[in-house]
């Protein structure tokens, strides 16, 4: 079977080595996951654009972590569910939050738990959400232009999590520990 393999910087397409040079520069290190995006510019492309766009909702840089780790573990991409489970430990997120996420189990945080839960029923439904977890989600804080806002990160998880599904994509090192973390 044909697989897609991780490029370098060297190896990409020309129109996609200036977006891996900028991944490399921001992050300091190239994951497997750009490395395969890399071997399309419209798919690498695409996808940092929609990060960047990601980066700018009004949501914080946690609650960003756990919608992408949310729709990682409904979607059951292993490669998204380490990358972001690392990410949220680095972050000192506690670890009952991140294995709630991972396990489906309800937060002890009632405003984490109402966002994991819209989440989780946007993406197991396709995009319908009950009246229920709509009304929990508004009644914890949050409004409708951060509803609107996590399609952006279904999206993009969507992008990497199918293409993980398509084309298994070799677990990093950095992101091992959470890989076997069950």
């Amino acid at each position: 079977m044909k697989t897609l393999k991780p490029l370098t910087i060297e190896s990409v397409p020309d129109d996609a080595r200036a977006s891996m040079a900028f991944v490399k520069k921001r992050l300091g290190s190239i994951s497997n996951l750009m490395a395969t995006l890399g071997n399309s510019p419209a798919m690498l492309n695409g996808y940092l654009a929609l990060d960047a766009a990601w980066e700018t909702t009004v949501l914080t840089v946690r609650e960003r972590q756990l919608v992408l780790l949310t729709a990682s573990v409904e979607n059951k991409c292993l490669y998204c569910i380490a990358a972001h489970s690392t990410t949220l430990a680095g972050m000192r997120v506690d670890a009952e939050i991140i294995q709630s996420v991972r396990n489906r189990t309800a937060l002890t945080h009632s405003g984490l738990d109402a966002l994991v839960g819209l989440t989780r029923e946007l993406v197991n439904e396709r995009g319908f959400v009950g009246e229920a977890a709509k009304q929990k989600f508004f009644a914890a804080g949050y409004d409708e232009i951060v509803l609107m806002e996590i399609l952006i990160g279904v999206a993009l998880k969507t992008m990497s999590n199918y293409l993980d599904h398509l084309n298994p994509i070799s677990i990093d090192t950095v992101f091992q520990e959470q890989a076997q973390a069950r």
